[in-house]
């Protein structure tokens, strides 16, 4: 029977994700990638997911870069074909319809650090440290870095990073951008709860529906994410989810989503 490389643990369509090769600092490499692939294709036709949570396995590593001993021997086109399958699995992550929380302990480099840019938010313990050092190793990002880096921290940051290949750790993560929370690692698993509770009270299809705006609404110009705005927020009121969540505040209860 071949290991399970990534845990899938589900409470009512909050569904959390453990990439588990903690002696490798759970890189990524064809197998992660492969397992997670398909988990997420399942993840896509669940009507009842709320959220995903992300995390690595241990307290040393979230995921510390892409398999390093794996990628050595490849050449230009197995190097491209290995590219290929993170950037269609890491899409299949970013363009999941609910928020995707990125739970950063420890290392987060390289390709870890990829998979967490495609993430709605990443949530740091404090020994986390990010990093872009494929520099240091004479090769480039390859899972989509020196795209999302620069849409999530500005170009001039960026370039920064990608070029030095310097390691920053979560309260500089935290100050560019880079990152949503810092808590101390102890507290993580705890706030992870916490959002997760949150998340579950709010109204699936409108978070569903903010998510697509924020996403969609980035790649067009401004008259026309306000034109998919408008959309999304008059189809809100098609259906029985804003009756309730109006009703319940008018009524002063809690609503039941």
């Amino acid at each position: 029977m071949s290991e399970t490389l990534i845990e899938v643990a589900d409470n009512a369509g909050i569904v959390r994700l453990t990439i588990t090769r903690p002696k490798a600092l759970n890189a990524l490499n064809s197998a992660v990638l492969t397992e997670l692939d398909a988990v997420l294709s399942d993840l896509e036709q669940r009507k009842d997911l709320r959220a995903v949570l992300i995390t690595g396995a241990g307290e040393k590593s979230f995921v510390a870069g892409a398999d390093i001993a794996e990628m050595r021997d490849k050449t230009p086109e197995q190097a491209r074909a290995f590219a290929g399958q993170a950037l269609k699995t890491i899409k299949r992550l970013e363009t999941l319809p609910v928020p995707v929380v990125a739970l950063v302990n420890g290392f987060c480099l390289g390709g870890g650090c990829e998979l967490a840019l495609a993430c709605d938010w990443a949530v740091a313990s404090d020994n986390a440290i990010f990093g872009q050092p494929e520099v240091l190793l004479g090769v480039i990002p390859g899972f989509g870095g020196t795209q999302r880096l620069p849409r999530r921290v500005g170009p001039a940051m960026a370039i920064d990073l990608v070029t030095t290949g310097r390691k920053i750790d979560a309260n500089e993560a935290l100050r560019i951008g880079l990152v949503n929370r810092v808590m101390p690692q102890a507290e993580l698993e705890a706030y992870a709860e916490e959002l997760t509770k949150q998340l579950s009270g709010n109204g699936p299809e409108a978070v569903r529906g903010a998510k697509q705006a924020v996403h969609d609404g980035l790649d067009q110009d401004l008259d026309s994410a306000l034109a998919l705005e408008t959309s999304l927020f008059a189809l809100c009121f098609a259906g029985e989810e804003q009756t309730e969540g109006m009703s319940a505040f008018v009524e002063k209860r809690k609503p039941n989503f």
